[in-house]
C-alpha cells in the first residue's frame, strides 16, 4: 500500500525557524496576527488601570514577599496576555492573570 498525499513538494522551502516545510507563495498571514485581550480569572477583560484582588495566596519566587490573598493592584498590561505587571511596595513583578479578579 503506497502513501499518497497531494503535496506539491517541488514548490516547498525549508524553514528553519519552524522546522518545517513551507509554501513560499502561500499566504502570510496567520492566526498570530489576532490581538487577544488579556482577561482575569472569572473572564472579564482588564484593561490598563484596572484594580484587581489576588483570588490566592502567592509566594514570590526569588523574594522573601508573600502576596495575600485580596491584596489588590493597579494593572499594566504588557504583549502577553496571561500576564500583567504591577508593583506591590518597591517590587515590580509579573502575575499571572489565572491568580487575579477584576473589581
Amino acid at each position: 500500500m503506497a502513501y499518497q498525499d497531494d503535496t506539491n513538494w517541488d514548490n516547498l522551502v525549508w524553514d528553519e525557524d519552524l522546522g518545517e516545510f513551507i509554501d513560499p507563495n502561500a499566504s502570510t498571514q496567520d492566526e498570530d496576527d489576532t490581538i487577544v485581550p488579556t482577561k482575569d480569572v472569572n473572564g472579564a477583560v482588564l484593561n490598563n488601570g484596572d484594580t484587581v484582588a489576588l483570588i490566592k495566596d502567592l509566594d514570590v519566587k526569588g523574594s522573601p514577599l508573600n502576596l495575600k490573598r485580596g491584596t489588590k493592584v493597579k494593572v499594566k498590561l504588557g504583549d502577553d496576555p496571561t500576564l500583567i505587571e504591577c508593583k506591590i511596595g518597591r517590587a515590580e513583578i509579573f502575575l499571572k492573570t489565572c491568580f487575579l479578579k477584576k473589581i
